[in-house]
């Protein structure tokens, strides 16, 4: 006679292997878990310093773009003369040799 899989003289066997089973179970399911958590942890890491990176590297971009910008492209200001004097003729006066005394006045 069959009794739901339970030896004849086993009864109390039947108890300990259900739990075992069960033991075995949440040991799995925990460990499961715990690996979850590790590479999830490990993927928000990862991210995380992909997403500095690239932020950093957007950053400097801009900085690089505006410097450029303003001191090359359109940005820049345009230059204004800056009046430098032209040259104008002066009258050359003839130097004379200084006036010697004479001895007759």
């Amino acid at each position: 006679m069959a009794t739901g899989g339970k030896s004849a003289g086993g009864g109390s066997r039947g108890g300990k292997d259900r739990a075992a089973r069960e033991a075995r179970e949440r040991a799995r399911l925990y460990k499961a878990r715990a690996e979850l958590h590790q590479s999830q942890r490990r993927r928000r890491v990862r991210d995380n310093v992909i997403a500095g990176v690239v932020g950093g590297a957007v950053i400097a971009g801009i900085v690089v773009g505006q410097i450029a910008f303003y001191t090359v492209g359109p940005g820049a200001p345009a230059p204004s003369p800056t009046g430098t004097p032209t040259p104008t003729p002066t009258m050359t006066v003839p130097v004379s040799p200084t006036p010697e005394p004479s001895a007759t006045p």
